[in-house]
């Protein structure tokens, strides 16, 4: 027996969500080991030769200069000069690689989330802000570009300089060395405290980010435009948002500052370490101790001044890993979305589709929370070439029967088939190329014509356009604008009307050529002129293809071989628009309501006429 399959739910929000796996992190750079490893020879090579200079300025002051030895002072300021180029050299190159592998692995978690969000149920972008979504992937992976592409290869250059220079250090002077490192467990203390508070701090601020770009996607679309004006909202949202933006820069001004004159206190320390050394060597020699060559002294201080550009850095880069944890945590938190409407792992796949459509006793629902289902024991059959009207009020489930042919919801009891093939069985490419969909929102890019009428088929030429625009009689339409095809439709098509963005949505199904053809309320916001133009174009889009009419208004709906009358999720009638009205029931009170409503008298709902609660997700 087949399992069922839930619905989406998002996933419970916890306020202290748990780190990100430092494991899965490192996942992330596994497909660049190669690479890693010639970074991780560079940096081994670079804090070799760095180490070298302050032995080579001790040989100077301590041998070369007090012995008049020319001929090696040369040499050593020779080999001064080569560890300055050759550590600057080494820089460059792994700045290079480090810096590709790391754009390459912030490309990869770009691609791995909208991968996952392409796979996402219906119902997921339902329930989530877009501006929220838009966020992850641009404010959240950008905020850890830093971290992809410089930190690792920091952390590694910075330890193993530090181990080189402490390591040299003791081969001069274990003394002034242990004096060194007398506060560094201090240090790294200060330092975890600091990443840990500025983790909490970045969390909040990503949100607030999101929370702001959802604002301006919504509210700066034409649609949010046309709203606000015409609402005379306009000053409330510019408020609204300067609210949003002011919390964001308290935000971001705290977390900037967080830890700031704690990590400033271990810089003053660390620099003022010279003039420490130089006083304790000074007391040492002045109370008897054992002597320190000049050259040694100075040399040591060399190292020490080295030590302390990468010990500081190697902590704000813990804190900055820190940070960075937030930033992978929410990204994962969307590459860990549970995906239900999944592709079997051995597909069915249809070479001649026919077209035969059956709902076996389907029940669906949108929420297992919800008191009765959106569709109950719903059972029809729409031979292949043949035509399915469902008709009822709003919150009868109409659209959400449409949705489950092409599989954009999953059934939560029975079937759905497609030529005796549970949709379930195929494959995503054979159920998109078999079932197409015409909705009452027409969805167009803000690209050309031709490009949004490609979009069904990207290898179309512009004959097989053409044909297509004409058979959706658009097509004189187009050729009269002064760019034709090349023409920009506007963001969602803004620049043509209603009725042009339906004949052109019309005309992108053509061209894909489907022989199942969902029609949901596509004429139900036009006015009579623009629906009889538009419905001529859906005649010729549903001559000899299975359509399954989703309809509001009656008069759509009367050539249909089978009309169904679903109420409450259940079918109340079926039959040919004639023996509906001749049984002069449900069908027939709603077709009389239909006709007052267009001659403008009174309909009225009859005695037995039904009223259904309206269903989230219709």
């Amino acid at each position: 027996m087949r399992p069922e399959h839930p619905t989406w739910t998002p996933p419970p929000k916890s306020p202290d969500q748990p780190p990100a796996d430092v494991r899965r992190i490192l996942r992330l750079f596994r497909p660049y080991r190669g690479r890693l490893a010639v970074v991780g020879l560079l940096v081994g090579a670079s804090s070799l030769v760095a180490v070298a200079s302050p032995f080579l300025l001790r040989e100077i002051l301590d041998t070369a200069i007090p012995q008049g030895r020319t001929g090696l002072l040369s040499l050593l300021a020779l080999g001064m000069i080569a560890t300055a180029v050759m550590t600057g050299v080494f820089g460059v190159l792994q700045t290079l690689i480090s810096t590709t592998v790391g754009q390459r692995v912030m490309h990869d978690l770009r691609t791995a989330v909208y991968a996952q969000l392409q796979r996402m149920p219906l119902a997921f972008f339902t329930r989530t802000r877009t501006g929220e979504v838009q966020s992850r992937i641009a404010n959240d992976i950008g905020g850890m570009q830093a971290t992809v592409t410089s930190t690792a290869t920091s952390l590694v250059s910075n330890l193993t300089a530090v181990v080189a220079t402490v390591v040299a250090m003791l081969a001069l002077d274990w003394r002034l060395t242990a004096v060194s490192l007398l506060l560094l467990p201090v240090f790294v203390w200060i330092s975890r405290r600091v990443g840990r508070e500025r983790k909490r701090i970045t969390t909040q601020r990503q949100k607030q980010m999101a929370a702001m770009a959802a604002n301006v996607t919504e509210s700066l679309s034409v649609s949010g435009i046309l709203l606000g004006r015409t609402m005379g909202r306009a000053d409330s949202l510019t408020r609204a948002f300067e609210d949003e933006s002011d919390r964001l820069v308290d935000l971001e001004v705290r977390s900037s500052m967080a830890g700031r004159w704690r990590m400033a206190v271990i810089g003053i320390v660390m620099a003022a370490m010279p003039a420490f050394l130089y006083w304790a060597a000074g007391l040492a020699m002045g109370a008897g101790g054992a002597a320190i060559s000049i050259g040694t002294l100075v040399a040591f201080v060399s190292l020490q001044q080295g030590l302390f550009r990468p010990a500081v850095s190697l902590l704000s880069t813990g804190v900055q890993m820190q940070t960075s944890l937030a930033l992978f945590q929410r990204i994962f938190e969307y590459l860990d979305l549970r995906v239900d409407i999944t592709e079997p792992a051995h597909p069915v796949r249809l070479d001649k589709i026919a077209g035969e459509v059956r709902l076996e006793s389907v029940d669906f629902a949108y929420d297992a929370a919800q008191l009765r289902p959106t569709l109950d024991r719903v059972d029809v059959t729409v031979p292949a070439g043949g035509s399915l009207a469902v008709v009822g009020p709003t919150g009868s489930g109409k659209s959400t029967l449409g949705y489950l042919v092409p599989r954009l919801y999953d059934v939560t009891g029975g079937r759905v088939t497609l030529d005796g093939v549970d949709v379930r069985d195929l494959g995503f490419e054979t159920l998109a190329r078999a079932v197409g969909v015409v909705s009452q929102e027409t969805y167009l890019f803000h690209a050309s014509v031709a490009d949004n009428l490609r979009f069904a088929k990207p290898d179309a030429t512009d004959e097989e356009i053409e044909a297509a625009a004409r058979a959706a009689h658009i097509h004189d339409h187009i050729a009269s604008l002064p760019e034709g095809y090349d023409t920009l439709v506007g963001e969602r098509g803004y620049r043509f009307s209603g009725g042009e963005k339906q004949r052109l949505a019309i005309a992108r199904t053509i061209l894909r050529d489907p022989p199942v053809l969902i029609l949901d309320e596509a004429t139900s916001a036009l006015d009579t002129a623009t629906e009889h133009a538009v419905q001529q174009a859906i005649d010729a889009l549903s001559e000899g293809r299975t359509t399954i009419t989703i309809a509001h208004r009656l008069s759509t709906v009367r050539d249909a071989d089978q009309i169904v009358v679903l109420d409450a999720g259940r079918i109340a009638e079926r039959g040919t628009h004639a023996e509906l009205l001749a049984a002069d029931g449900r069908y027939a009170a709603l077709v009389r309501r239909d006709a007052g409503a267009r001659t403008g008298t009174a309909g009225g709902s009859e005695p037995g006429e039904f009223v259904a609660a309206e269903i989230p997700g219709r």
